[in-house]
């Protein structure tokens, strides 16, 4: 770590930033704001609107798209600066991103401050970033030709793709923070990267959640329905069946609500087979923070399908999300050899 100091706090943080633009961008999806900016100019794009003109002039070419046509129809100038403000604002921390990792990442392939494979792991670094801008700009472009929505499939891409370049990013510094390793068995180390690779799957079905608006529905807990006749029931639309579990509203929300018990199990699996090691005090904590973690997620989950996605709520769902990532890619990290 001394000697890799400033690296480490170069990777750490891209990792704070990262979550930043994580949490605004959720901020974007819960307020429709992510279709106001129809155009992508990566360099002038970077200033608001600064006059009337420029203003009345955004607002025009908003009115080209779908969004305005179909649902929007009724927005003034005054409507349409509240949710340009959100996106713009997502689209500047991700420039401001770009460059707090090329920069630096310059600098210090420069003075010979990285490794040969710390070198490689930076550059897969840069590929994911450079990467989950082009998914932000795919996912943007779907909504802005037949329906005033994005692809739940390209919000899901860009999403996770946000969520894995973080956990590599804190992967990366975890590798220079420590370098010595305890032993562990193979066993107890792939109950734990089940785990992760579980949590990942439910971040994507999470942006699909998000992406279908499937948590306006079924706001119920633990059934679907409250039993009642007049309110929803689990809508099966599509066919083939399976169809349901991915592009339909009901099927989505079901996989979300189970594959929440099932990160929930192997986060306790992992707990209760931790019990019968001998653990450092890294591990410890890692395992401590996961029950924690895992519970308050799940917390959140239930009260923002209950309250039917309120927007601080549906937030802090994708915060807790993320802290239960940092927290298994820590764990993970400190039983891998």
């Amino acid at each position: 770590m001394k000697n890799n100091k400033y690296v480490v706090y170069w990777l750490l943080t891209g990792c704070a930033l990262i979550f930043i633009m994580v949490v605004v961008g959720g901020i974007t999806r819960l307020t429709h704001s992510g279709l106001s900016m129809s155009d992508y100019n990566l360099i002038s794009g970077t200033l608001p609107p600064m006059n009337e003109q420029e203003w009345q002039e955004a607002f025009e070419l908003y009115k080209q798209y779908p969004e305005f046509q179909k649902l929007n129809y009724h927005f003034t100038l005054e409507d349409f600066k509240s949710i340009y403000f959100w996106e713009w604002l997502h689209r500047v921390i991700g420039r401001f991103i770009g460059i707090v990792f090329i920069l630096p990442f310059i600098f210090f392939l420069v003075t010979k401050r990285l490794d040969r494979s710390t070198t490689k792991k930076c550059l897969l670094l840069l590929f994911l970033g450079g990467f989950q801008g082009f998914l932000g700009w795919y996912m943007v472009k779907s909504g802005l030709v037949d329906r005033p929505d994005v692809s739940h499939y390209r919000l899901a891409a860009h999403l996770t793709t946000a969520f894995v370049t973080f956990a590599y990013s804190l992967w990366v510094a975890l590798d220079l923070i420590y370098t010595e390793r305890k032993q562990i068995a193979k066993s107890f180390r792939n109950l734990i990267r089940i785990g992760l690779v579980l949590l990942l799957v439910q971040i994507i079905w999470g942006a699909f959640v998000a992406g279908l608006d499937a948590g306006f529905i079924h706001n119920h807990w633990p059934l679907m329905s409250d039993g009642k006749l007049i309110h929803e029931t689990v809508y099966i639309e599509q066919q083939p069946l399976v169809k349901n579990f991915y592009e339909g509203k009901s099927g989505v929300q079901f996989v979300h609500r189970y594959l929440a018990y099932l990160v929930v199990g192997m986060v306790v699996a992992v707990w209760y087979r931790s019990r019968k090691i001998e653990l450092s005090a890294a591990q410890s904590n890692g395992i401590k923070s996961l029950m924690v973690l895992v519970g308050l997620q799940f917390l959140l989950g239930v009260l923002t399908l209950i309250y039917a996605v309120p927007l601080w709520l549906g937030v802090l769902h994708q915060v807790g999300a993320f802290f239960l990532l940092a927290a298994m890619t820590f764990t993970l990290h400190r039983f891998t050899k």
